[in-house]
């Protein structure tokens, strides 16, 4: 039988409404998926954070005159440069002003930075992009120029995946294979990347790649060691922080690392001076807070491992057999003192090798928030 011509357009209207759009469709509950969680804001800290800093007294000055001063050319395959973390300083100093004039600095010295790492090892990059990536998060250089931002971020997906000269070859290689300072350079310029980019899968990846190497065998252990392993607590199990009470022929190896100690030959009473473990810890450190500000709570995994870490070369630098000193300058003791509720000897901050500045940025006065720390 003929429907009328207007009870069968209702019909056929009725039948369209009914079919879910594509930008729609439910998953098998019935329900929408929700939308992917966003990164949490603050890649080492936010402007937020720094509006609460006092723009005075020693750090405040040093931080100011290194934003002030020329920031020299950028070349990410110079592993020594510092280019990256002057910029940084001029980030810091805008996102705690306001003012225009540091923000466009930042901005343009952060573009000019992208391709530089051609010619250079793994090891310069992971040194030297962390800062880069902090500083485009400070700036918000995304809303100042979108066009530059989405050259900036494919640059990133792509660089941190490039096969370069030295250890493991590509940045994620370098973090998943490299249990020494390489790796750990790369893991922090790695995780600061997928905040920035929003890739929480490879956040993910490489916050269990971490755990790994804190301690956590059954987490990951793809890393490729190196001998002489008598810096291990078991050489049969190795990974990138001795566990708690591991001792060796009378002498405690809590919270030694294995890969950067041997650097400085074999287990041998007191240790052969060799600078790789604070270099280790560059990056470890570096790549913690960043997984901590996302969720992670990687300041106590493997019973506060880089605690421990921090404590054993602490316990060098004072103990009259050997001839270690403590490095004061290193910014890496705040971010410790910091998170830990330590108190660790701290003193002004030297440029670093891929960050600075924490004596103002972690400085005493801010209330640590890591839970269960000694």
């Amino acid at each position: 039988m003929r429907l009328p011509r207007t009870l069968a357009l209702l019909l056929a209207l009725a039948a369209l409404v009914a079919v879910p759009s594509a930008g729609s469709a439910p998953d098998r509950a019935g329900a929408k998926k929700p939308p992917a969680k966003a990164m949490r804001p603050g890649i080492w800290i936010t402007a937020e954070e720094l509006r609460r800093l006092p723009m005075r007294g020693a750090a405040w000055k040093r931080l100011k005159s290194i934003a002030d001063d020329s920031l020299g050319t950028p070349e990410i395959a110079d592993q020594d440069g510092d280019h990256d973390v002057r910029t940084l300083a001029v980030a810091l100093v805008y996102a705690r002003t306001g003012q225009a004039s540091y923000r466009a600095k930042a901005a343009e010295a952060i573009l000019a930075a992208i391709g530089t790492e051609a010619g250079g090892r793994t090891l310069a990059l992971g040194r030297n992009l962390l800062s880069y990536v902090i500083s485009a998060d400070l700036v918000q250089l995304r809303q100042l120029d979108p066009a530059g931002d989405a050259r900036f971020r494919a640059w990133l997906r792509n660089v941190r995946s490039r096969k370069l000269p030295g250890g493991h070859g590509s940045l994620i290689r370098n973090d998943e294979r490299g249990p020494g300072n390489w790796g750990r350079h790369a893991g922090a310029s790695r995780v600061a990347v997928a905040v920035y980019l929003g890739d929480r899968a490879d956040l993910a990846r490489a916050a269990t790649v971490f755990r790994g190497w804190l301690g956590d065998r059954s987490a990951y252990t793809g890393f490729v060691f190196h001998e002489p392993m008598t810096w291990h607590a078991d050489p049969k199990k190795p990974v990138g922080v001795n566990p708690v009470g591991a001792v060796r022929e009378d002498r405690s190896i809590d919270g030694v690392l294995p890969e950067d100690m041997r650097r400085g030959r074999g287990f041998q009473w007191p240790p052969r001076h060799t600078d790789y473990p604070r270099e280790g810890l560059s990056g470890a450190l570096a790549e913690a807070e960043i997984l901590h500000r996302q969720g992670y709570d990687a300041w106590n995994w493997s019973n506060q491992a880089l605690l421990r870490a921090t404590q054993f070369l602490y316990n060098l630098s004072i103990d009259p057999g050997d001839r270690w000193k403590w490095q004061r300058k290193i910014w890496h003791w705040w971010v410790v003192n910091h998170r830990y509720r330590a108190s660790f000897p701290v003193s002004s901050v030297d440029i670093g090798k891929n960050l600075a500045y924490t004596d103002w940025t972690h400085s005493a006065s801010r209330a640590p928030s890591t839970s269960g720390s000694r």
